[in-house]
């Protein structure tokens, strides 16, 4: 199901889902080449239009995105309520030289020292020397349940038919009761 861009951005404009866009994990869901679910977890950066993630140009989801490129990704908090951005697109794989900037700018929030960080940055200058692959995803579908103003569909379709098993029987049996003349 595809959305209408404009309530895509509605959805991914709410403070909670700009919050969970500054949040530097995902999880990724596609189809792998034998046909089965998978899902994994990705540092990936948002640039206001696109979910950038990094992965190494062997990786084996590469080969399943090329013959699916149909994702899903969940964005969540782990505190209570939990704070949920589910979003669908499409990935498109940019081969790269180098390490994009957007790896290094999805990996800013882990605790590192200044001198842990040129360390780490070291590292993946040499693991990943013959470039990355960018799979970048245009959200087509956003859903935010924030358990406030929003919840998982089933779970508001469970509170509607408990707001209606506690309506007065009257009001069941009669309809709503009309308005009394002034």
């Amino acid at each position: 199901m595809i959305m209408q861009q404009t309530t895509v951005t509605e959805v991914l404009d709410r403070p909670f889902s700009r919050e969970l866009l500054a949040r530097d994990i995902t999880r990724l869901a596609y189809v792998a080449k034998d046909g089965t679910p998978r899902t994994v977890p990705i540092a990936f950066a948002w640039n206001g239009t696109e979910i950038v993630m990094c992965t190494s140009k062997n990786a084996p989801k590469l080969h399943a995105l090329k013959a699916n490129p149909s994702v899903a990704l969940t964005i969540d908090t782990e505190v209570h309520p939990p704070k949920i951005l589910l979003i669908r697109g499409r990935a498109e794989l940019d081969y790269v030289d180098g390490i994009p900037d957007e790896y290094l700018e999805a990996n800013t929030s882990y605790a590192m020292t200044a001198e842990q960080r040129v360390e780490w940055e070291a590292e993946v200058r040499s693991l990943y020397r013959d470039g990355m692959v960018r799979i970048v995803v245009t959200p087509t579908w956003a859903k935010l349940i924030d358990f406030e103003t929003t919840l998982p569909s089933a779970v508001a379709e469970l509170v509607e038919q408990r707001a209606e098993r506690q309506l007065p029987e009257s009001d069941v049996e009669n309809g709503p009761a009309a308005p009394s003349p002034a």
